[in-house]
């Protein structure tokens, strides 16, 4: 990137000597500088250089709303002359978060009425962990410790977070996962299906579970975490035949469902939670990003009320975070929860967004270097290939990465994972901004088949 900003060289300057930055190879960064993203509204942003880019990752899944919406400014402002900060232990509360928790309950799936509060989603899977573990051991099962996940599934990065999910880079630093945390395949037929129909797979990869439930054990099995779609990993959308599957399965034993619904909650699959699309029935749920669209940091656990029921009535849950429910970012969450819910912001992405936007990135499947576009709601993804038929890929020459180079150079932000190019954008995206990102990915796939030829 060309950079004739002197203030860019020196923003560029402080990261390079001060700042460590989030899953970054911090030589690299440092060599070339990061791109510094200055200011943003609706669904665009602009670095200091002047460069306009659509943002097709909703910043990290999570600016539902788009950038700039004064009401979400107002609400922090209002709540930080009233209360800026309080804790939520030693038995009090105040009235952001109590509010909050209700109009969450208002829009989760029927029969979680209860809700505990973190600073993220991250946070959020590390809760999980404890309440599940202190469930079984309240019901007189300490035994039942053990909690499966999938491999490629992603969790967060905090310790337990990471080890929840089935991340190998994340697993290799740190002697991760730590005992009693184990994973079972992916739902992704395409990289992994083989000859298998995507019925089949998906039928395969659900046994799986059951597979691993008589492994270790049903009485040592506290629960199954799994995301609805698998984000982070791809934009894995399961075969047809999966979840049902997996509800099958879970109905017949006794451990605890957990949806990680911190990329598909509040909107992201045209319903409020990838759950209600799926109609699964967990028992508790982890929440964060679009929960106040990114514009201030929070997270929980949306928990089934006869788990919540037995935690209550357990004594002390010697468990929390400075900064759980924090008010101002109840009080943003409370308004973006209203933005969502008048402006009937879900509704539209389900019956005028997501329609159009699938359709639109199927028009990629043209194109010579794409195997496969799926996507599900406000989510997509682009698999980029050699072969379409074989579905092999171009080993060794990064090709995502190229992609994801060749995007940021014009106008749009796609996060490539490995060589699959995946998009989330903002859920109050239009029409005509679709055809900007769709347009946009086109060129860069031209772009980059052109490079690697």
């Amino acid at each position: 990137m060309s950079v004739n900003n002197p203030q860019t060289r020196e923003w560029q300057t402080l990261s390079g000597e001060h700042h460590l930055a989030p899953f970054s190879d911090y030589k690299q960064l440092k060599e070339k500088g990061p791109r510094i993203i200055t200011k943003a509204q609706g669904v665009h942003l602009w670095d200091s250089e002047g460069h306009k880019i659509l943002d097709g990752m909703a910043g990290l899944w999570c600016v539902a709303v788009g950038y700039g919406r004064e009401e979400l400014v107002q609400a922090a402002e209002k709540q930080m002359r009233e209360l800026p900060y309080y804790n939520l232990f030693f038995q009090t509360a105040h009235p952001p978060a109590l509010e909050l928790a209700k109009a969450i309950t208002d829009v989760a799936p029927k029969g979680m009425t209860h809700v505990f509060f973190t600073g993220s989603g991250s946070e959020g899977n590390d809760t999980v962990l404890r309440m599940v573990r202190h469930y079984w051991a309240l019901k007189g099962k300490p035994h039942k410790q053990t909690i499966i996940g999938r491999i490629n599934g992603y969790h967060g990065s905090t310790f337990a977070g990471a080890c929840l999910g089935g991340m190998s880079g994340m697993h290799e630093q740190g002697g991760l996962p730590i005992p009693g945390i184990v994973h079972i395949p992916q739902p992704y037929w395409f990289g992994e299906g083989g000859d298998m129909t995507p019925d089949e797979f998906g039928v395969w990869a659900a046994e799986q579970l059951e597979k691993k439930i008589l492994e270790v054990g049903e009485d040592n099995v506290a629960a199954f975490i799994a995301e609805p779609i698998q984000g982070a990993g791809g934009v894995i959308i399961p075969p047809e035949t999966y979840w049902p599957k997996v509800k099958e399965i879970l109905a017949r034993y006794d451990i605890l469902f957990v949806a990680d619904e911190v990329i598909c909650g509040f909107g992201r699959t045209g319903e409020w939670f990838g759950s209600d699309y799926y109609d699964l029935k967990p028992d508790l749920m982890t929440i964060a990003k679009g929960l106040t669209s990114g514009y201030i940091p929070m997270g929980g656990v949306i928990v089934r009320d006869t788990v919540a029921k037995v935690i209550s009535e357990g004594g002390d849950f010697n468990h929390g975070f400075t900064y759980s429910g924090h008010p101002v970012a109840a009080a943003v969450g409370l308004e973006n929860l209203r933005i969502l819910r008048d402006e009937k912001i879900v509704e539209k992405a389900r019956t005028e967004a997501a329609p159009y936007l699938q359709k639109r990135l199927r028009e990629l499947q043209d194109h010579p270097l794409v195997g496969e576009v799926r996507g599900l709601g406000m989510l997509g993804a682009i698999e980029l290939v050699k072969d379409k038929a074989t579905r092999s890929r171009y080993e060794g020459k990064g090709v995502g990465m190229i992609c994801r180079t060749f995007c940021f150079e014009n106008g749009l932000i796609m996060r490539a994972v490995g060589d699959t190019m995946i998009i989330a954008p903002p859920l109050v995206i239009s029409h005509a901004e679709i055809d900007e990102l769709v347009e946009k990915a086109r060129k860069c796939l031209d772009l980059t088949l052109e490079a690697i030829q």
